[in-house]
């Protein structure tokens, strides 16, 4: 009884390129974004990221790319509610084994940079959904990855705190970054460089 999700998906992303891919609930774009991410293996096809074929590696493997090569950024923020905003984004870079000191620095490079140096050692609950976002927006970036992956990264905001995540994108492009960017709202895929579209597991 198995169900095929995607159909025929080609398609390749430079570094360096900010690409957004839209879709309607149920369009297969949740199931895309696992693959790209490498929450999940293709059961069959061929995906290489950064000269590994993902669906050749094992746990282990999978589990170091996605620790060191890829930033996530979610539509409900995945913050831990109990910690403050610095601790948050050290997380990361505990499991990458970088020492306190130098983690705590980064952490506060990263939401100094994302406009929130003085709100470090609020909690979740003490910040706006836009200053929840920047806050994961640090966490995914504070590791340099090679690829930031955004999930709905505005669905939960205001349109003035989804601008306001989509100029930090683009700064992040422009500095080289790679960033695919799912979403279902056309105005926001526009901020990208290229946008594509899935529909029915098809990518167009």
């Amino acid at each position: 009884n198995e169900l095929e999700i995607l159909h025929g998906i080609d398609l390749d992303i430079h570094e360096g390129e900010f690409v957004s891919i839209v879709g309607a609930s149920g369009s297969g774009k949740s199931t895309l974004m696992n693959l790209i991410g490498v929450l999940d293996k293709p059961t069959e096809g061929h995906y290489r990221l950064d000269g590994t074929d993902v669906e050749l590696a094992d746990d282990r493997e999978l589990s170091a790319i996605r620790n060191r090569k890829i930033g996530f950024v979610f539509q409900n923020f995945n913050l831990i509610s109990r910690t403050n905003a610095l601790k948050n984004v050290e997380l990361p870079m505990i499991y990458q084994g970088i020492g306190a000191r130098k983690r705590k620095k980064m952490a506060k490079e990263a939401l100094e940079r994302v406009g929130l140096g003085e709100r470090m050692k609020h909690r979740p609950n003490q910040l706006s959904g836009g200053q929840c976002q920047r806050v994961a927006i640090a966490r995914a970036m504070v590791g340099k990855p090679d690829l930031l992956l955004a999930d709905e990264p505005t669905g939960a905001l205001d349109s003035k705190s989804g601008e306001q995540i989509m100029e930090i994108f683009r700064q992040l492009s422009q500095e080289g970054m790679t960033i695919i960017m799912i979403t279902h709202e056309q105005a926001i895929a526009d901020c990208a460089d290229k946008c594509y579209y899935i529909r029915d597991g098809e990518l167009y």
